[in-house]
């Protein structure tokens, strides 16, 4: 809502000493925010002034177009007090008349600089100004003509014209249609600026009774329609022109002028926020009547459209069938013209609701619905038909008919049942009863009960949002100041914080950004091409996928079983944008279908346990998972030498790290699995890998296919890794003991085993780990050899052993016998022979 400080300050006395800025930064701490502080004459700089026309004399062209050579009275403005030479290409005015000109100097909104230049033939040293050209509207047939009794030639324009004038934008929320007035923004100003008195209701106006000689009404729906009022005015004279502080003050609020008629409506409208309709009264055929319209019913509409009505949907017929659709848009039939002397002015209050079903279901956006199916005041249709009638025959050179038309009367407000102590109770601040009573007879509310502990209020008729206790609350703290609020850390229960799975999920995230990984967030939504591009079989358990009814993307409709599409896409991305070298991870939720449907439960009850069983069974699974992906260099080239490429150790090792985080330990074993390269791939499994164990599977990592590389536009080479982060808490060890050092010296023993090239290293040295016994310290597989040395299908598998004991220095032999016991125990159970 737009609306000039001096049409504000029409009906609300400010202090002098209260600044635009002080005035908006109350309103937006009392709930209408400011969006804007508006002047329509910020871009215009330079000498703007009062001229008269002296001589205007008509040149035509070679092009066809006329122009005028004029010139002009600017008074002393120029400098030299002689007339001024001006080119004007407009024809609707004439010598004598006082118009608006810019000096050379001077700057135009679009940063438009006037100077004097040669044009047709003639020095033209300015311009004569239109309302587009100063930004103030569009132009209505040329340029501004001002009255008469405007001012001196030479006078500053910008007081004549209301360049000076500061226009508020406000946002307003739905529930506070009152504010879409400047009787409601007046009201607001009036509680909420401090030293603000004298607020004057529009809308308060004394107005003629009803009677029997106004135009017919009938209204068929009363509860569609209460209160519906009817005036005319008779020798309307439709040329009149509309005053300038009618035509400025709507444009100013961001209205287009029309006409006298249609521009009057428009301003009441905005003064009290009253919708008003006006129609050709020599057009009516008949009584008016309100009603529902009947299925199938037409009618076109002021914008030219026929329109297919609903049952639901109120209507304004006469004789000749309908003629406007109630409340949201009048009918093309008998529309206001240029040739309309006779008006039937309509102020009508409409149920809220019907009004917004209306206005959606034929897709009609106007001022009036806007204000209508919000819930406007009632009570004042009688005042704003008689404002309307007012400047009609003000302004228009009509007549006030005697008739005047009521039918029904406002719907009563409620009366509301208040705890005096509750607006104290609710913000924690220090509102006595009194005060709370005080602010909310601010606002119109009729307050009784004061004293007794419980206050019975009845909210004002403008204001149908107060229908509960704590809308009134809302309006007493709002008004003492949302500001003074207190601002209370609440203080925590002992023993409470993260959760055991919060606190290993942020273990997780720090443990692979310690790796060297950046963590990123991506979009869990996935396509058949995203798994086409992974290389994912067909019949993999992967590709069965949860279908979304109204997905952001046609391309993506379904929900991920997988977290390397988005991390993999994301990699490509950093790829285009040229970064070499990275690592990514993400930690979130897949999605598993388990095949079940929810059930559609009924909204008037509480959900049986059966049914909340119900619903959980048909959700899907969504296991916590963590994706990597690294590209590019493991370890950076430089002056010290050649780097090194990342490798599918990389990404092992990092899947590794983030369960060793959680005290367990990853075996690796090769598998094939898509996207990964057939052969650097593995599969990674909890705990050592026994013969005839296999483990519970922890996740995938290695390198990826070339095809996927060259199909996502990632390097080849390129590595990645996905752990299912639910099997890590539930066998995370949460709170690990401190590692036990001893101070006694190590011993140090070298193996080389030779076994089949199938048998997986890990294998090999959980077997090492089991013979060697308590004395083993670390196992480190550091060579691994196949040659003609070991034979074909064979290879050689070369491994550290440290033993050590935590009490005492081992003695000679003790450190052997443990090898020995090793090697036997790798022979027993993997075939390895010693090298």
């Amino acid at each position: 809502m737009k609306a000039p400080l001096s049409w504000i300050k029409e009906y609300v006395d400010v202090p002098a000493d209260v600044t635009t800025e002080e005035l908006t930064r109350r309103l937006t701490l009392t709930g209408l925010k400011l969006e804007a502080v508006e002047s329509p004459g910020a871009q215009i700089s330079g000498p703007l002034v009062v001229g008269r026309v002296l001589t205007m004399e008509p040149e035509p062209q070679k092009n066809g177009k006329t122009i005028n050579w004029c010139t002009v009275d600017v008074g002393d403005a120029n400098g030299t007090g002689e007339p001024q030479g001006i080119v004007c290409g407009a024809h609707n005015f004439a010598p004598g008349d006082l118009v608006v000109v810019i000096l050379p100097g001077g700057v135009l909104p679009g940063n438009f600089e006037i100077s004097a230049r040669k044009t047709y033939g003639h020095l033209s040293a300015g311009m004569i100004c239109s309302a587009r050209e100063l930004g103030l509207g569009e132009d209505h047939d040329g340029i501004i003509v001002l009255p008469a009794d405007a001012g001196e030639p030479g006078q500053d324009a910008r007081g004549v014209l209301g360049l000076d004038e500061e226009v508020i934008e406000l946002e307003v929320n739905p529930d506070r249609a009152y504010a879409l007035s400047l009787r409601g923004i007046a009201r607001e100003v009036a509680v909420s600026v401090e030293g603000a008195t004298g607020f004057r209701d529009p809308a308060l106006r004394d107005t003629p009774p009803a009677n029997d000689a106004g135009h017919p009404v009938v209204v068929e729906d009363p509860t569609g329609c209460p209160v519906f009022v009817a005036r005319k005015v008779t020798g309307f004279d439709p040329s009149a022109p509309t005053p300038s502080f009618i035509a400025d003050r709507i444009a100013a609020a961001g209205m287009r002028s029309i006409s006298l008629a249609v521009d009057v409506t428009n301003y009441v409208m905005l003064e009290t926020g009253r919708p008003i309709h006006g129609y050709d009264a020599d057009k009516l055929r008949g009584p008016l009547v309100v009603r529902r319209a009947a299925a199938g019913e037409r009618m076109v509409t002021l914008d030219g459209t026929q329109r297919v009505l609903s049952p639901e949907d109120l209507v304004v017929t006469d004789d000749s069938g309908i003629i406007g659709l109630g409340g949201v848009m009048g009918g093309e039939t008998t529309e206001m013209s240029a040739t309309t002397t006779s008006i039937l002015v309509e102020a009508a209050h409409w149920d809220a609701v019907s009004m917004f079903r209306t206005g959606k279901r034929h897709r009609i956006t106007s001022e009036a619905g806007k204000r209508n199916e919000r819930g406007v005041d009632p009570t004042i249709c009688e005042a704003a038909a008689d404002r309307v009638v007012e400047l009609l025959v003000a302004h228009g050179g009509g007549a006030a008919d005697p008739g005047v038309t009521v039918v029904g009367t406002p719907p009563p407000m409620p009366t509301l049942t208040v705890a005096g102590d509750r607006a104290a109770r609710v913000s924690g601040m220090e509102i006595s009863e009194q005060t709370a009573a005080e602010m909310l007879r601010a606002v119109g509310c009729e307050v009784s009960g004061e004293g007794t502990g419980t206050l019975s209020v009845v909210p004002p008729p403008w204001r149908p949002d107060l229908t509960d206790p704590q809308d009134t609350t809302e309006e007493v703290v709002r008004l003492v100041g949302y500001d003074k609020v207190p601002s209370v850390v609440p203080v925590p229960p002992a023993g409470r914080g993260l959760t055991r799975v919060q606190q290993l999920r942020r273990r997780f995230s720090r443990t692979a950004a310690a790796e060297g990984y950046t963590e990123v967030v991506t979009f869990p939504f996935v396509g058949d091409a995203d798994l086409d591009a992974l290389g994912i079989p067909g019949d993999d358990p992967r590709r069965t996928l949860l279908r979304l009814e109204n997905p952001l993307s046609a391309e993506a409709p379904c929900m991920t079983t997988t977290l390397l599409p988005g991390l993999l896409r994301a990699a490509a991305r950093n790829v285009g944008l040229g970064a070499a070298s990275f690592g990514l991870f993400e930690t979130a939720t897949v999605t598993l279908p388990t095949g079940g449907v929810a059930p559609i439960l009924p909204v008037d009850r509480r959900p049986t346990e059966d049914e909340l069983r119900s619903l959980e069974e048909a959700l899907p699974r969504q296991p916590l998972r963590l994706g990597l992906v690294a590209v590019g260099e493991a370890d950076a080239s430089g002056w010290w030498g050649q780097g090194r490429p990342v490798s599918w150790a990389d990404a092992v090792d990092a899947a590794r790290a983030v369960a060793d985080s959680v005290g367990l330990e990853l075996a690796a074993r090769a598998t094939e699995r898509a996207p990964w390269h057939p052969g650097r791939c593995a599969e990674l499994v909890l705990a050592a890998v026994e013969a005839g164990d296999d483990g519970t599977v922890v996740g995938h990592a290695g390198e990826l296919h070339p095809k996927v590389c060259a199909t996502l536009g990632l390097p080849r080479g390129s590595v990645a890794a996905e752990l299912d982060l639910d099997v890590l808490v539930e066998h995370a060890v949460h709170l690990r003991p401190a590692p036990a050092f001893s101070g006694y010296p190590v011993a140090k023993e070298d193996v080389a085993l030779v076994v089949d090239a199938g048998v997986p290293a890990a294998s090999v040295e959980a077997a090492l780990r089991e013979g060697a016994g308590e004395l083993l310290e670390s196992v480190r597989l550091f060579d691994v050899y196949t040659g003609e040395q070991v034979g074909e299908g064979r290879k050689s598998l070369a491994y550290a052993l440290r033993f050590r004991a935590s009490d005492r220095t081992l003695k000679e032999g003790e450190a052997a016998a443990a090898r020995e016991a090793a090697v036997a125990r790798a022979a027993e159970l993997t075939g390895a022979a010693q090298r």
